[in-house]
């Protein structure tokens, strides 16, 4: 054990945290970066109680935060685990601190990352559908398993940025989801599908991918070229842009239509094999 958290220093640090405290140090561990915005989706019922909660968090140490310096206007704060945050951690998962895997320059690293809006862009996906689901009856997010996760599943064939499964009325879809910033070319894009047409010939089981856009331009563009990729791949994609609009709403334009955005549970009726997939990997 690291000296500094001994087990009355531990478990002083425990008394003042809560089990939704613990769960936001959970997931903020999960998911490298959080904002204070997407915390508030997760884990409180408005913007104000997660404000305040989260200084008295960083203000023990076990968050850490960062606020980036946008182009235009400003960002909010982006939190990622402190190191008491992790020891506690630690200590719940029976592991010494040095066994846990933290470095607290490692989790601060991602404020200087080139990859930070697309790592951000596809935590607001996770915190808009989480959100979604504990607001609404009859809708969860059941599963997200982030790119690390994928990766150590299915890394030999794809690398999605999520896999999540979306239950809403009685339908359910499992779904990969590829976030794309508009930094790739549109070739490197489409050639992400023949990974995953591999994939479902290997498994037996189709799982629809999800780009997710950052302009209508881009998605317009990209539509066009899955047409006919998509289709002769076997793989369902659908498109949407990333903005106001939940995840969870009437965004997405199958590949295989021209017209007419669909909700996300509606792609499982859309795309029937799907659905079916989603059963059997249960």
């Amino acid at each position: 054990m690291n000296e500094h958290y001994t087990p009355g220093v531990l478990a002083s640090l425990a008394t003042r945290l809560t089990d939704r405290d613990r769960h936001v140090l959970r997931l903020v561990w999960t998911h490298k970066v959080l904002t204070s915005h997407q915390i508030a989706h997760i884990a409180f019922n408005g913007p104000i109680t997660a404000r305040h909660r989260l200084v008295k968090l960083h203000r023990i140490g076990v968050l850490d935060r960062f606020r980036p310096k946008p182009p235009v206007g400003s960002a909010p704060w982006h939190y990622v685990l402190g190191e008491p945050g992790a020891a506690v951690l630690a200590t719940e998962d029976g592991i010494d601190l040095s066994d846990f895997g933290y470095r607290r320059d490692r989790a601060l690293s991602i404020a200087y990352s080139q990859r930070l809006a697309h790592t951000v862009g596809i935590n607001e996906v996770f915190a808009r559908l989480y959100d979604a689901g504990r607001q609404t009856s009859g809708r969860r997010l059941e599963t997200w398993w982030t790119e690390a996760r994928c990766a150590v599943q299915w890394g030999e064939h794809v690398r999605p940025d999520a896999y999540g499964r979306w239950t809403e009325h009685g339908s359910t879809l499992d779904f990969f989801l590829e976030y794309d910033t508009g930094t790739e070319t549109f070739d490197r894009v489409l050639a992400k599908l023949s990974g995953y047409a591999t994939l479902t010939a290997a498994t037996g089981i189709t799982t629809p991918l999800l780009f997710l856009t950052s302009s209508a331009r881009r998605e317009r563009s990209l539509h066009t070229r899955l047409q006919l990729r998509a289709a002769l791949m076997h793989v369902p994609c659908a498109i949407a842009v990333a903005g106001a609009d939940g995840p969870e709403g009437a965004i997405w334009l199958p590949h295989d239509r021209r017209a007419g955005r669909l909700r996300l549970a509606q792609l499982a009726e859309h795309w029937p094999q799907a659905t079916a997939a989603a059963e059997e990997r249960c």
